[in-house]
């Protein structure tokens, strides 16, 4: 059965293998030699696929201008999942990437009836803040909301002339309950994606989504269309990176909408505590079989918490993941540990917080095309 992957859906995809295979995804693996000061979560396989990754390499190498845009869509709180991209956007933002950043309020008006007022206090208070404390500095990236961007919602008409509807629901899989501004959304999403390389904005040049693999219909819709307007605009097709989805702590795809499978950046220490103590593990049913036949970290949401986001350092994740496999360490020490590595994050988060909200009502203020 062909796999469906949906920007929306709540599901987890099981063989990323497969993915690559039937998408047509590029490994990322073999990029890894020529990347200098590659990121963790490329050496960690964590980013494991790409379309067309090497241009956008030949211009960080040579000192090109390139792009980099992702958007985040403010329809809830901001969780370990979203910090993924974050994470992402700060390397780039070394390597001396052009960030675009887009604040989805029309997505989140169009596939969750956020509204408009309600997720500009989402994106101030939640995505902003948290960006800013995370350590990405906005004033160097060009931030804009979808409602305010004259640019991508006339791009966006634009550009649908050579879509139809068949094209979109192969693509999404809309059915007939489907409402017209859902429908109409991929299209402001592929607007997004390409009116960075308008002349206004710096004219054609490699342009890179780092994104989930579940957000990879919107990149095989800008790819589709870039190329069908490449004589009108001279677009380059937009390239992309895929990350492996962060696992929600009971196993399903992490959701703002769902608590229970998210550590959020601000929970407090006791709801953070409680979600880590209540997480999936690879482990057997007993420390006495734990200690005797080992566990299995490739199965253990906790061991994710490590990969992704506790342990950057290499070798003492190795050595942990060793010790997990071989029986020395049970899962209720495993995961005493990382809700201690947790909590020391989030307290420095919280204070990093305090220091960026005014600022982040002023880029919020100004955020517009």
């Amino acid at each position: 059965m062909p796999i469906r992957i949906d920007p929306w859906s709540a599901e987890m995809p099981e063989d990323y293998t497969k993915l690559l295979e039937e998408f047509g995804i590029q490994p990322f693996e073999p990029m890894l030699a020529d990347i200098p000061d590659s990121h963790h979560l490329m050496r960690r396989r964590v980013i494991f696929g790409h379309r067309d990754f090497g241009r956008v390499l030949d211009a960080m190498l040579h000192g090109k201008k390139y792009v980099v845009m992702t958007g985040l869509m403010p329809s809830g709180r901001m969780h370990l999942g979203h910090k993924l991209v974050v994470d992402q956007l700060t390397w780039y933002q070394g390597q001396g990437a052009d960030i675009f950043l887009c604040i989805a309020d029309l997505e989140a008006y169009a596939a969750r009836g956020v509204s408009f007022r309600e997720a500009k206090k989402i994106a101030t208070d939640e995505y902003l803040t948290n960006l800013l404390a995370l350590g990405l500095d906005l004033s160097k990236c060009r931030v804009y909301f979808q409602s305010r961007s004259d640019v991508v919602r006339h791009l966006a008409f634009a550009l649908a002339r050579k879509v139809n509807f068949s094209e979109m629901r192969a693509i999404y899989g809309f059915k007939g309950e489907s409402n017209i501004a859902h429908i109409f959304y991929p299209m402001v999403d592929v607007a997004d994606i390409l009116h960075p390389q308008l002349e206004e904005f710096g004219g054609p040049r490699p342009t890179v989504v780092p994104v989930g693999v579940d957000q990879d219909p919107h990149l095989r819709l800008a790819r589709d269309v870039a190329g069908r307007f490449s004589d009108e605009f001279k677009f380059i097709l937009p390239s992309s990176t895929y990350h492996r989805l962060l696992p929600g702590l009971s196993g399903e795809k992490m959701s703002s909408s769902r608590p229970e499978t998210a550590v959020f950046l601000t929970d407090s220490a006791r709801g953070a505590t409680s979600k880590i103590k209540d997480a999936l593990t690879g482990g057997q049913p007993t420390a006495r079989e734990q200690r005797k036949l080992g566990g299995d970290p490739d199965k253990c949401v906790v061991f994710g918490l490590y990969v992704y986001h506790l342990m950057p350092d290499d070798k003492k994740l190795f050595e942990l993941r060793e010790a997990c496999k071989t029986g020395g360490l049970i899962c209720g020490d495993c995961k005493k540990r990382a809700i201690e590595l947790m909590l020391g994050f989030l307290s420095d988060h919280r204070a990093e917080r305090k220091r960026a909200h005014a600022k982040a009502e002023k880029i919020s203020a100004l955020a517009t095309e």
